[in-house]
């Protein structure tokens, strides 16, 4: 759906319709579904979203600005889209449907599990992890029969073990706040995704997990412009 050359599309095909997922940058992604706009954390410094569609529903992370970005979401939203986040978001927008950790519904046609997003190693100077738990949500969307996991801001943390079958996972690799390519890794064995994405990957080099992942079967690693 996205008009500009510069972004990279995928699809993949379910028994109710294709999902096509341009990757606009960082963490901020758009499905394409059923004639539905998708968005995951809409992000201004990756795309111009002025040109882009208007969002039928947009799913926030956290509450970090390169997450809850309001010069991206002006553009997208609209009176009809279904903005779907954390409380911390709901208490910076005024607005929204609030999914807390361990959440299931319906949205809009669309199956949605809000799941843990957290740092257990990686902390502030003071002490504090840049992510606690509880506060960030990823979230399992369930197009057709593809189950896609985009992890938001977190580390492999125990909650991946319960998941359940993965068709698509996007596992963030931005240092130092959250994994580093060796600890995707360990998310990944725990997940076992068909296809795996690095994302929001920052200045971390994605060839180093293809090369960790190299042996391991049955997972796909496609790397993407989402640095």
């Amino acid at each position: 759906m996205a008009t500009e050359k510069k972004y990279e599309i995928d699809r993949f095909a379910t028994p109710a319709g294709e999902i096509a997922i341009t990757f606009l940058g960082h963490g901020s992604l758009l499905f394409d579904f059923q004639g539905m706009a998708i968005y995951v954390d809409p992000f201004s410094r990756v795309a111009n979203y002025a040109s882009l569609p208007k969002a039928d529903l947009i799913f926030l992370t956290h509450e970090h600005q390169d997450h809850l970005d309001l010069v991206a979401l002006a553009p997208i939203q609209t009176r009809n889209t279904t903005l779907v986040l954390t409380s911390a978001c709901a208490r910076q927008l005024g607005t929204g449907l609030v999914m807390q950790n361990g959440d299931e519904r319906d949205v809009r046609g669309i199956h949605v599990w809000a799941v843990a997003a957290y740092n257990r190693v990686h902390h502030r100077d003071n002490g504090q992890p840049f992510h606690p738990k509880g506060v960030g949500n990823g979230y399992i969307l369930v197009f057709g029969d593809r189950r896609i996991y985009v992890a938001g801001d977190t580390e492999d943390i125990p909650e991946m073990k319960g998941l359940g079958k993965i068709d698509i996972a996007f596992l963030p690799m931005n240092l130092p706040y959250t994994m580093t390519p060796e600890m995707v890794v360990e998310a990944a064995k725990m997940i076992r995704p068909a296809v795996l994405y690095p994302y929001h990957y920052g200045q971390t080099d994605p060839a180093r997990l293809v090369e960790l992942l190299k042996s391991e079967p049955g997972i796909e690693v496609r790397i993407r412009n989402l640095s």
